[in-house]
C-alpha cells in the first residue's frame, strides 16, 4: 500500500484529504507542521509527499528546496490557496512535482496522486530502458540519474551527478529517447506530466528551464536541450556555439 505524507496546518482540510485519500487505498500520515514533517521525509521516506506551501514556521516551499537540496527524489504535490502563475512556477522551479491550487476536488487530488505515482515508478516514460549516452552526458535508466562531463580539461572523463529531480530525469529521458526530433510542449506535457496541457501553463519551460541549468550550464563545451521557436524542445549533443 503506497504511502502517503500529508503536511497539512488546517485540521479540517486533512481529515477530508485523508479519508478520501485511504478512501482510494493509500496510508495516510498527517502532520501539521514543516518541520516534522522535514523529518519524516528524511527518515521515513514515504512514496509521495502532499505539502500546504503556507505552514507556519517551516514553509511548504521551503520543506521543498530542503528536500531537493538532500537529493530526495520522493514526489512531491504542492497545495495552496495562491493560485497565481508565479506561485506555480516559483513552486514547480524550487523541484515540486505538481501544484494544485485550494479550492480543489478530492478526486482531483486522488486522481493527481495516482498520476504522480505511476510517473515516479516509470508508468509515463519508458526509464528502464536501454541507458542513454552522448558526448559529455550519461542518462543511467537503472539508476535513474544523470552525469554530465563538468570540467574534461582538468580531469579528463571525469563526470558529476547533474542531481536531477524525479520529473527532470523524466523530461530528459522523453526528449533523448526521440533525439534530434523536435517534441512539442503538449506531447511533453502528456508523457512526462501524464496530463492534458491547460492555457497558459508554462509548466514544461520552468522543467526545460531547470534542465538546462543542471546540464548546458554545467558543462563546459556542449549543450543538450535545444529551442525550436513555436513548436518545442529537442535533444542533441552539440558543440557550444554549432549553427
Amino acid at each position: 500500500m503506497p504511502t502517503v505524507l500529508l503536511i497539512e496546518d488546517d485540521p479540517v482540510i486533512a481529515r477530508v484529504m485523508t479519508t478520501h485519500l485511504r478512501h482510494a487505498g493509500f496510508d495516510v500520515e498527517w502532520v501539521e507542521d514543516g518541520e516534522r514533517g522535514l523529518t519524516k521525509l528524511r527518515y521515513e521516506r514515504p512514496h509521495l509527499v502532499i505539502v500546504d506551501l503556507m505552514l507556519p514556521g517551516l514553509d511548504g516551499w521551503a520543506v521543498t528546496e530542503a528536500a531537493r537540496s538532500e537529493r530526495i527524489g520522493i514526489p512531491i504535490i504542492a497545495v495552496s490557496a495562491r493560485g497565481s502563475e508565479h506561485d506555480k512556477v516559483h513552486t514547480l522551479g524550487i523541484g515540486a512535482d505538481d501544484y494544485l491550487a485550494k479550492p480543489f476536488g478530492m478526486r482531483e487530488l486522488v486522481a493527481r496522486v495516482h498520476a504522480a505515482l505511476r510517473r515516479a515508478s516509470g508508468g509515463v516514460t519508458d526509464e528502464r530502458a536501454e541507458a542513454v549516452e552522448v558526448e559529455g552526458l550519461r542518462v543511467d535508466t537503472a539508476q535513474r540519474r544523470a552525469f554530465i562531463r563538468v570540467e574534461p580539461e582538468q580531469e579528463p572523463g571525469a563526470f558529476a551527478d547533474a542531481g536531477l529531480t524525479p520529473t527532470e530525469f523524466r523530461l530528459l529521458v522523453a526528449l533523448a529517447r526521440e533525439a534530434g526530433r523536435v517534441l512539442t510542449r503538449d506531447e511533453l506535457q502528456q508523457r512526462v506530466w501524464g496530463t492534458r496541457p491547460r492555457h497558459r501553463d508554462r509548466t514544461v519551460d520552468v522543467c526545460v528551464r531547470k534542465l538546462r541549468s543542471k546540464l548546458d550550464r554545467r558543462s563546459p563545451d556542449h549543450d543538450y536541450i535545444h529551442t525550436q521557436y513555436g513548436v518545442g524542445y529537442r535533444f542533441g549533443a552539440e558543440p557550444r556555439g554549432a549553427t
